[in-house]
């Protein structure tokens, strides 16, 4: 996975006086599944956008396969967008099947794979119905199989599962896997850090336009302490340098590994400390840990009026 299907390299992004994204540069790798993650308003949008040529960038390298993506390039893309956006009023199988042939299928194929696809999606009993007919999650489904048509070497797919009950997020989880399974380089946009972790073999935190952490599941957990003490006991938690706090509850409290320190020995210094310890499990920080440490700070009001400010108007999907 040497070869970058993707690669960005001091992307700079200015609406007007507003800079959305600041000297930003990463690749994605032939065959891997990459997890970029931001907040609302970090800039994830505005960087596809601006991969895809929607967007013209305001300085940097945005490549696909070694070169700036255009048009007549998209038979082996498969953007699935942030705003879902097909024929409304045409019947599925329809709309399935041209988009199919514009992929460059047969098509007596296209219909044919189309067919297949809605039946794995329970939509089997739909393929005649009208688009808008559809629930919103089914139409999802719909632009989802469209994304995929023709395995395509690049899938991009912004918030893939958004509006999806657990069994359905499952089934397209696994939809997904199976395309990376078979040779694609899959780049998900996505808040549900579960799909990250299951999925995704590095990823990259986009937070103020800039990357909060990149690399491996593994690499950024560590950067943020890597292991998490989760404590069930009496008595106040004493403070050391070999651990943060991060919670403090009545006789249960969950604390962050700042060192190479051995769980034995934090365990030992706090029956030292007269706790009673009724339970003592250390796990690796989770991912929803890691953007809840990195981007809660923007739930507050100052930070929250601030966003708001700097935001152009109209430009909410930043």
């Amino acid at each position: 996975m040497d070869e970058a299907r993707v690669h960005i390299s001091g992307f700079r992004m200015d609406f007007g006086d507003t800079t959305v994204i600041r000297d930003l540069s990463f690749d994605v790798h032939a065959g891997e599944t990459f997890g970029f993650l931001g907040s609302n308003g970090s800039g994830k949008t505005t960087t596809i956008r601006a991969l895809l040529g929607i967007y013209e960038p305001t300085a940097g390298i945005l490549h696909i396969n070694g070169r700036a993506f255009k048009p007549e390039h998209g038979d082996k893309l498969g953007y699935l967008p942030e705003e879902r956006g097909l024929y409304k009023k045409e019947k599925v199988i329809d709309i399935m099947t041209y988009f199919g042939r514009l992929k460059g299928m047969e098509r007596r194929t296209a219909k044919r794979w189309s067919l297949e696809y809605l039946d794995r999606v329970a939509l089997a009993d739909r393929a005649s119905a009208v688009l808008d007919k559809l629930s919103s999650g089914q139409q999802q489904k719909v632009q989802l199989g469209v994304t995929i048509m023709n395995n395509p070497e690049l899938l991009i797919l912004d918030e893939p599962t958004k509006g999806f009950d657990p069994v359905n997020r499952r089934l397209l989880m696994d939809i997904i896997a199976e395309q990376k399974e078979g040779g694609a380089t899959v780049v998900m946009v996505t808040h549900q850090m579960e799909e990250v972790e299951r999925l995704c073999d590095r990823v990259i935190l986009l937070k103020d336009g800039t990357a909060e952490a990149y690399g491996t599941i593994d690499e950024v957990q560590n950067k943020y302490g890597g292991r998490i003490v989760r404590i069930r006991h009496s008595g106040p938690i004493p403070r050391s340098p070999h651990y943060e706090v991060m919670l403090e509850e009545t006789n249960y409290s969950e604390l962050s590994i700042t060192d190479a320190t051995d769980e034995a020995v934090i365990l030992r210094d706090l029956v030292e400390a007269d706790l009673t310890i009724r339970s003592f499990t250390t796990t690796k920080i989770s991912l929803e840990d890691i953007f809840i440490r990195v981007y809660g700070d923007q739930n507050t009001p100052s930070a929250s009026g601030a966003a708001g400010t700097a935001r152009s108007p109209g430009r909410e999907g930043v």
